[in-house]
């Protein structure tokens, strides 16, 4: 047995929000044999397994009666390069910035619109992260995944993903597939998306006639600074809230209402409407609650400042989205994964 088991140990470390509960059981895997030797383990003593990354999208809201599986494999490479475009692959457990920094330092554009996005790689597919106009789905080639009911390891290509607005196959199926590694396709040629206007303002004022995904990375790790609080300094999950899509009609009434609306046409007939725009325009944006409030900078940022419970950053949550369905007649949809 080479899975280091430890009993009732806090979580703190491992929950970017900083929240103080235990896990029953506690380990961290390493390669695929520690994962099947924690699938064992759990199920030898009758608890569920829990699958945790970096800890940045989960809300504890107690005690987890389970073993909790951290998934700690290391490793990046590249697979094929025919001078253009370079397929990449990553063990779950590389933390997912570290990643995008190696692929850069590998001459490699595709994720640099991803930067400084906390978690791991493993995590990226579940969640279908993105940022600054850019989705996991359009550098995506497939992953490597362990049936947790079989036991057999299975290849999912994009389409087999279901990949969606934060959400894939793999986040509706938790309990069913554990990713191992992911692979990217990524280019030697740059090919740059700066659809968000601060973005392309700051490379201008640089006077650079031709940033490199490096710059464009550079820049969004400056935003993203300015913008959104540390965790290890104020505990927060980054943006708590998904933006929430509607009719056009309803867009349009909301718009009739207020000129101001934030709001982004889907190509399908439903707009996208900016949730930090709602929970600002209903005032939310720098409240706070004795240890819990909603960040001054970023109103989609729900903070821990220190020894909140996640049962009362839940309850924060609850408020903000009754209020927005009362002012709004929209229902916000949480990111984090509950527990």
């Amino acid at each position: 047995m080479t899975l280091q088991l430890q009993e009732n140990l806090s979580l703190k470390p491992y929950n970017t929000f900083g929240v103080e509960v235990s896990a029953r059981w506690f380990a961290q895997a390493h390669d695929d044999a520690e994962v099947r030797e924690g699938l064992a383990t759990a199920a030898g003593k009758g608890l569920p397994l829990m699958v945790i990354g970096g800890g940045s999208n989960l809300l504890l809201t107690r005690d987890v009666e389970a073993l909790v599986l951290r998934m700690a494999s290391r490793g990046a490479r590249i697979l094929s390069d025919d001078g253009v475009r370079v397929v990449v692959e990553a063990e779950a457990g590389e933390v997912w910035d570290d990643f995008v920094r190696w692929t850069l330092e590998q001459g490699l554009g595709g994720l640099e619109n991803l930067s400084l996005i906390p978690g791991t790689v493993g995590a990226a597919p579940m969640q279908n992260i993105g940022a600054y106009g850019v989705e996991i789905k359009d550098v995506f080639v497939s992953l490597t995944a362990l049936d947790r009911q079989s036991g057999e390891l299975r290849e999912f290509d994009l389409g087999e993903c279901a990949f969606a607005y934060r959400e894939s196959r793999f986040k509706r199926e938790p309990e069913r597939w554990l990713i191992l590694r992911v692979r990217f396709s990524l280019s030697r040629a740059p090919q740059l998306r700066l659809d968000y206007g601060p973005v392309r303002q700051r490379l201008a004022e640089e006077g650079g006639d031709t940033p490199t995904p490096a710059d464009v990375s550079r820049v969004i790790r400056a935003i993203r600074r300015e913008k959104l609080p540390d965790p290890a300094i104020l505990g927060n999950a980054g943006s708590f809230f998904k933006n929430p899509v509607v009719t056009a009609g309803e867009a349009d009434a909301l718009r009739a209402r207020f000129s101001d609306l934030v709001a982004y046409p889907q190509g399908d007939g439903q707009v996208k409407l900016a949730a930090g725009w709602l929970i600002d325009r209903a005032g939310w944006k720098g409240f706070r609650d004795g240890a819990v409030g909603v960040h001054a900078q970023q109103a989609l940022v729900l903070v821990n400042y220190g020894g909140a419970t996640g049962a009362q950053l839940y309850a924060l949550a609850g408020r903000i989205r009754e209020d927005i369905r009362q002012r709004f007649g929209v229902d916000l949809e949480m990111e984090p994964n509950l527990y």
